[in-house]
């Protein structure tokens, strides 16, 4: 009789056990919802056991760190996608601004080879305050080619930079995919397995 009362209250132990980590699975952890990727593969590495060299994955979990890697590589390629735009813009200004001070040096050249004062609009000004405006045009040009320079390479720097991330999330994504396909398929087949073991015996 207390063998009975024991195995029952064993038998009872265990599957409130088994609900109580049912329930606990399905429930998605906060990582999933807030943190980066690279965060929740390390979640997953830790959280997940390895058997035969395969990892047993939640089937949610997986649906899930997948849509977050696909959200990720849109917004990386939607941020890339607008890096080029605007360098394509900075060229455009820089390739104005040359073809400006390509203008104003050849504008200077024609100045140097006038006499002491020039006519302007009608108006006779001495050539050295004429020369002054002049530098002082080109400096001020100079300066903003410098600066759309600059510009320029500082965004191609970053727009280098996110691509060879995008493309190392790409293939960290795909080694991930894989690897993951390879343990759902080791594990539907030890699954069949284990029910033919059954089944036969």
């Amino acid at each position: 009789m207390n063998k009975s009362i024991l195995t029952l209250s064993l038998l009872i132990a265990v599957l409130l056990a088994a609900g109580t980590r049912v329930y606990c699975q399905n429930e998605m952890p906060d990582v999933f919802k807030q943190e980066p990727i690279p965060e929740q593969l390390k979640y997953l590495e830790e959280h997940t056991r390895i058997y035969e060299n395969y990892r047993a994955v939640r089937e949610d979990m997986f649906q899930k760190i997948s849509k977050n890697t696909i959200d990720t590589l849109t917004k990386s390629t939607s941020k890339i996608n607008a890096l080029i735009l605007h360098n394509r813009a900075l060229n455009n200004r820089i390739d104005s601004l040359k073809k400006a001070q390509e203008t104003f040096n050849a504008e200077l050249k024609e100045v140097t080879r006038t006499k002491e004062s020039i006519s302007v609009l009608g108006l006779e000004i001495n050539k050295k305050t004429y020369n002054s405006i002049m530098w002082t045009m080109v400096a001020a040009l100079l300066f903003l080619l410098l600066i759309g320079y600059f510009t320029f390479m500082q965004n191609r720097t970053i727009t280098l930079r996110t691509k060879k991330d995008l493309n190392e999330l790409v293939d960290e994504y795909e080694k991930y995919k894989k690897k993951t396909r390879l343990e759902r398929e080791k594990m539907t087949i030890d699954h069949f397995n284990e029910i033919k073991k059954l089944r036969g015996s």
